[in-house]
């Protein structure tokens, strides 16, 4: 009878062991797949990079120094708007510069607006310009920028924003638009690489005067400078560019997308696109220069 009563204790405890076992398989696959779920919802979309021919650039003048005058202060050659294929009408040229008309409402871009690129793709080079803000305006300067189309599921083609794959030199009236107590430690301030760096010193001149700026980009090297100073230096295709990444609005978990292109910045070929901004607001950009590093 002692015998049967253990032999029942043994299938008792061996079925617990069994429904425990069961148990915890059913919590690691539940884990599992949340873990498979999460990872799809972070999963970048599929895109393509969207290529279009590129301007040749014998055809600008070149300085003894080796740069080349991407804007002669009176027309749009070799300019375009992005994923466009012609500048769009909010863009003029105002007293040798290009101008950005703005309306006051934020990031427009409506067909008579959207950035603007310079049409041919740039590896290593040091680019220089002057720029300049109404009271409140808000711009900024891309490079290694791709022109990235998506797929939605009803099949419906859509350009991504020239952003999504290119990072941001910071144009902005530092005294009056609100980006520039927003971010971290002054990051969204001018010349700052944008919602990652900030610019230090911060040097700008307040609005309707001109800056300088400089962005230098060699092997991987990048060094933005302003009105004389260097400002921000990083380091591309790198732990810390995507530590910075991670840190920022373009991390893997809040924007998949971005976060891929611009850890892959400039695609296979390490090159882009240079760009100016729509954010909506007045900006004049001239002096437009760029000397191959290559």
């Amino acid at each position: 009878m002692k015998k049967i009563v253990y032999s029942l204790g043994c299938l008792m405890i061996a079925g617990a062991m069994i429904a425990c076992g069961g148990a915890k398989k059913d919590a690691q696959n539940a884990g599992e797949n949340a873990d498979s779920i999460k990872k799809a919802e972070n999963a970048a979309p599929q895109y393509t990079v969207v290529e279009k021919p590129q301007i040749d650039l014998s055809k600008f003048a070149k300085d003894k120094d080796g740069f080349i005058t991407i804007f002669d202060g009176k027309t749009f050659e070799g300019w375009r708007g992005y994923g466009k294929d012609a500048v769009p009408g909010k863009w003029t040229i105002d007293q040798g510069a290009i101008k950005f008309n703005g309306t006051g409402g934020g990031e427009a871009q409506d067909k008579e607006g959207g950035d603007i690129i310079f049409a041919h793709k740039f590896k290593n080079f040091e680019l220089t310009f002057d720029w300049k803000v109404a009271k409140g305006s808000n711009s900024g300067v891309f490079f290694l920028a791709q022109e990235i189309e998506t797929t939605n599921d009803k099949g419906e083609k859509r350009m991504e924003p020239i952003y999504i794959s290119s990072p941001e030199y910071q144009i902005l009236d530092n005294a009056n638009h609100p980006d520039a107590k927003m971010g971290k430690d002054n990051n969204r301030q001018s010349a700052s690489l944008y919602d990652m760096i900030p610019a230090v010193p911060q040097n700008s001149k307040p609005f309707g005067e001109w800056n300088t700026g400089k962005i230098m980009v060699y092997k991987g090297t990048v060094v933005h400078g302003q009105n004389g100073d260097n400002v921000v230096e990083y380091h591309l295709w790198t732990p810390h560019w995507t530590e910075l990444l991670q840190a920022s609005k373009f991390s893997q978990e809040k924007w998949p997308l971005a976060f891929e292109l611009l850890n892959n910045l400039g695609g296979t070929n390490r090159e882009g696109y240079i760009g100016f901004q729509d954010h909506g607001d007045d900006v004049w950009f001239r002096n437009i220069k760029i000397k191959i590093l290559d």
